[in-house]
C-alpha cells in the first residue's frame, strides 16, 4: 500500500492523542513516537485531524496534477462536500477557477452518486439481501476487509460514487484523465486501485494551489438541473436519496465506533432485513478530517450541504451491474496474538498484579489493560504509555529519594514556603516532614542563601554553612528549578568532619610549639657556633618558619577553617654566653664552607682551638685540626697551612674559614674572621668565646 500518513518526527511530542482517537488502533509507538501501521489503517483521518502538533502529513498529488495539465485533458470530480468547504460557492464557479489552472472543465461527484444509489435500490428489489451495507465511504470498505471479513458478504458489491462518476467522465471523455478533490484521505488509497481516478487531491491542497496562483473563488449562480445526491456527505443522506423498499430497515450509522458495534452485531446474526449506511466520520463526509481540521462546525457543514441540494436526481446514463461490480477481497493481518501467559508478563511490567490494578482508565489510547499488554507484545505500544503506572512509579522513586536519602533534601516556593522536605530534616531540625510543609523556610533556617539564588537564578554549589543553634555544620547546593519557579536544596552534614578536622589542626599547632622550642633550643647553639664560623641563621630561621607555617598550611583546603589563620613564630633569640666576632662576616657557599673552616682550629695555641674544631667536625677537615693544637702560637702561620691541609673533604671551597694571623691571606676579602693578635688578647678572646 503506498504511504498515505506519515509523520513529522520533529512535531510528534509523545502526546497519545492519536492512538486514543484511532479505534483500529493501527499507530505504533517507537521512542515516543507515533508511527502509522499501513496494514492495519483504514485511512479514516481522526489522527490528523484531532492532532495537536500537526505531525501527520498527507501525501500529495500537487506536482503529479501539474504534470497531467501540461500534458493532457484532465477533468475535476468535486466532493458533493464542497458545499460546506466553500459556502455560497457553487459548482460553476469552481469549474471557473479551476480552468484558470489548467482544467478541461469539473462536475459534481453527486453525479456518481445518483449512478450507486440506484445500483443500491435495484439490489435491494432484485437480490433481496438479508443485510446491505453501503459501499460509498472507503475507509468503512477498509475495515470490513482488514477486521471484518466474517461481515464483508454484507458490502454491496458497487464502486464507490468517486469510481463511478470518473469512469462517467471518462466514457464521455475517453482522452480525458480525471483528479477527484474532496476531503477524504481514504480516497487516495481508493484511486491507487481504481485506473478511472488518476489522482486525488485535498480541499486544503485545492486552496493553497489557489492561493499560489491568487486566484479567488467568485460567486455564480448554478444552472445544471438536479441534485438530489448532494446530500450524499451528510449522515443518512444516502438513505434520503434512496426509493424505499418496504420490506427492509434503513439504518444509517456514522463514526467508526459505531460502526464497528453494529459490524459485532451482524456477526453476531443479530440484524435482518436491513439497509445500513456505514460512515467513518462522525456526520459523514460533510464533517470529513480536512474539513474537521478546518475548525468547520458540524452544523454550518450539514446546513450548507442540505440548502445547496436539490429535489430531483441527476439525469444519469444507466449502467449495465458488471460496469459498476466491486469485488471487496480480505486483507490478511499478519498480527502476532500472546498467549495468555505473555499476556500475564507484560500485565506484571505494568505493575499490573491483579484485577483489581487493571484500571481500564483507556488514558493509553487503548480501552483496556489487557489490550494495551497484547498492543506492548506486538511492538506497537510501549510500557511507558501507562500514565497511572508511570505516575505511581515516578511517585514512589520520589519518595524513595527522600525518605532514604542521608542528606536533607528541600524544595522552597518564592514565597519562601517549604514545598518538599526529606525526613532525614527531622533528625537535625526537630521537625517532622507535615511540620515542616506547613512552614516558611525563615521559620526554620536563615533564608538568605535561597533568596540570593532566587533573585540571580544562580545556582551555589558546595558552600559551608554552620547552624551553631542545631549544632550542624553543612555543605550546601542550592539550584534554582525555572519551570517552577523553584529552589531545590541539599545538605551535606559534615559536622563531624569539621570537628575531625579541628582536632587534627590543634594538633598541628601543639607539633609547631614542640617544634619551636626545638628551634629556639638549636638556634640558640648554632648561632654560637655562626659566631665563631662568621656565619647567620637567618637563613635556617626563615627556612624552618616556613616549615612550621607550611605544616599549619598543608590540608588548608580541608573542611576546617582554622587552617586558614596566621600564625606568629616566636623570634629565636642568641644565647646570654653569645657574642658574634668583630670583623667582617659574610655567608659562605652552603655545605662545604664548614668544612673549611675546620682551618680555624689550627690557630688556637690556647687550648680552645678544640672548639673550632667541633666546627670543622661537620667536614674531614676537624680530625686535622686537632692536630694543630700542639703547634707554637708564635708560628701560627705554618700551623695554618697544616689546616688546610686537613681540608680535604672540599678541596674546592673558598668560604667559611677562620685565618688567624696579622695578615690575610693573599686575594681573601670575604668568607672568614680575621683575629689578629691584638683580638687574641681581649677578654674572652681566648679560645673564641
Amino acid at each position: 500500500m503506498r504511504e498515505i500518513l506519515g509523520l513529522k518526527k520533529t512535531n510528534c511530542k509523545s502526546c497519545h492523542k492519536c492512538i486514543r482517537n484511532c479505534a483500529v488502533k493501527s499507530i505504533r509507538f517507537t521512542a515516543g513516537q507515533a508511527h502509522i501501521v499501513e496494514d492495519e489503517c483504514i485511512l479514516c483521518g481522526r489522527c490528523f485531524a484531532v492532532c495537536p502538533q500537526d505531525a501527520k502529513v498527507i501525501a500529495s498529488d500537487m506536482e503529479k496534477v501539474r504534470i497531467m495539465l501540461q500534458t493532457g485533458t484532465v477533468y475535476a470530480s468535486i466532493a458533493p462536500s464542497f458545499a460546506a468547504s466553500y459556502p455560497g460557492v457553487g459548482i460553476d464557479a469552481l469549474e471557473d477557477a479551476l480552468k484558470k489552472l489548467g482544467f478541461a472543465g469539473a462536475e459534481e461527484t453527486a453525479v456518481g452518486a445518483t449512478i450507486v444509489k440506484k445500483e443500491y435500490e435495484r439490489i435491494l428489489d432484485e437480490e433481496k439481501p438479508n443485510i446491505l451495507v453501503s459501499s460509498c465511504c472507503s475507509s468503512i470498505n477498509l475495515m470490513l476487509r482488514k477486521y471484518y471479513p466474517e461481515a464483508l458478504f454484507t458490502l454491496a458489491p458497487v464502486i464507490t460514487p468517486m469510481q463511478a462518476h470518473c469512469r462517467d467522465i471518462k466514457r464521455r471523455h475517453p482522452e480525458a484523465k480525471t483528479v477527484f478533490i474532496g476531503p477524504c484521505i481514504s480516497k487516495k488509497s481508493e484511486a491507487a486501485e481504481e485506473d478511472a481516478v488518476d489522482a486525488v487531491l485535498m480541499f486544503d491542497e485545492f486552496n493553497r494551489w489557489l492561493r499560489e496562483e491568487g486566484i479567488e473563488l467568485g460567486r455564480r449562480e448554478d444552472i445544471r438541473e438536479g441534485g438530489r445526491a448532494r446530500v450524499f456527505p451528510t449522515a443518512g443522506g444516502i438513505i434520503e436519496t434512496m426509493d424505499k423498499n418496504p420490506e427492509y430497515t434503513y439504518v444509517a450509522v456514522d463514526g467508526v465506533k459505531k460502526c464497528m458495534d453494529v459490524l459485532d452485531e451482524i456477526k453476531e446474526g443479530r440484524l435482518h432485513n436491513c439497509f445500513i449506511e456505514m460512515s467513518a466520520c462522525e456526520g459523514s463526509c460533510a464533517d470529513g478530517p480536512i474539513l474537521d481540521k478546518m475548525k468547520n462546525t458540524p452544523a454550518q457543514n450539514y446546513l450548507q450541504v442540505v440548502r445547496y441540494a436539490e429535489k430531483e436526481d441527476f439525469a444519469v446514463e444507466k449502467y449495465a451491474k458488471e460496469e459498476i461490480a466491486a469485488v471487496y477481497e480480505p486483507f490478511e493481518l499478519e498480527a502476532e496474538q500472546p498467549s495468555e501467559a505473555e499476556i500475564k508478563a507484560m500485565l506484571l511490567k505494568m505493575n499490573k498484579l491483579s484485577k483489581e490494578d487493571e484500571l481500564n482508565c483507556g488514558a493509553c489510547g487503548y480501552p483496556t489493560c489487557r489490550e494495551k499488554a497484547i498492543a506492548v507484545f506486538q511492538h506497537k505500544a510501549e510500557v511507558s504509555m501507562c500514565i497511572p503506572f508511570m505516575h505511581e512509579k515516578a511517585e514512589s522513586m520520589a519518595n524513595l529519594v527522600m525518605e532514604t536519602s542521608p542528606n536533607i533534601v528541600l524544595i522552597v516556593g518564592d514565597d519562601m514556603r517549604i514545598l518538599e522536605y526529606s525526613d532525614v530534616g527531622e533528625k537535625y531540625f526537630g521537625k517532622t516532614r507535615s511540620e515542616a510543609l506547613k512552614m516558611y523556610l525563615y521559620e526554620l533556617i536563615d533564608p538568605a542563601n535561597f533568596q540570593w539564588v532566587f533573585d540571580t537564578h544562580q545556582n551555589i554549589h558546595g558552600k559551608r554553612v554552620n547552624y551553631p543553634e542545631y549544632n550542624l555544620s553543612t555543605l550546601q547546593n542550592i539550584v534554582y528549578i525555572e519551570k517552577e519557579n523553584a529552589v531545590l536544596a541539599t545538605f551535606i552534614d559534615i559536622t563531624r568532619e569539621e570537628e575531625l578536622a579541628k582536632e587534627e589542626y590543634e594538633k598541628k599547632l601543639e607539633t609547631i610549639d614542640l617544634a619551636q622550642k626545638i628551634i629556639h633550643k638549636q638556634m640558640m647553639v648554632a648561632q654560637e657556633i655562626a659566631g665563631l664560623l662568621g656565619e647567620t641563621t637567618a637563613e635556617t630561621k626563615t627556612t624552618l618558619t616556613k616549615l612550621c607555617h607550611s605544616l599549619l598550611e598543608d590540608g588548608s583546603d580541608g573542611i576546617y577553617g582554622g587552617g586558614e589563620e596566621d600564625i606568629t613564630l616566636p623570634d629565636v633569640h642568641l644565647g646570654s654566653g653569645a657574642r658574634p666576632l668583630s670583623g667582617v662576616m659574610t655567608p659562605g657557599n652552603t655545605g662545604a664552607g664548614a668544612g673549611t673552616a675546620g682551618s680555624a682550629g689550627l690557630a688556637g695555641s690556647t687550648g680552645m682551638t678544640g672548639s673550632a674544631g667541633l666546627a670543622g667536625g661537620i667536614g674531614t677537615a676537624g680530625s686535622a685540626g686537632l692536630a694543630g693544637g700542639t703547634g707554637t702560637a708564635g708560628n701560627a702561620g705554618t700551623a695554618g697551612a697544616a689546616g688546610i691541609s686537613g681540608n680535604a673533604a672540599a678541596p674546592e671551597q673558598k668560604k667559611g674559614y677562620v685565618h688567624i694571623g696579622s695578615a690575610a691571606p693573599a686575594g681573601r676579602k670575604t668568607g672568614y674572621v680575621h683575629l689578629n693578635s691584638a683580638d687574641l688578647k681581649k677578654p674572652g678572646g681566648s679560645g673564641g668565646r
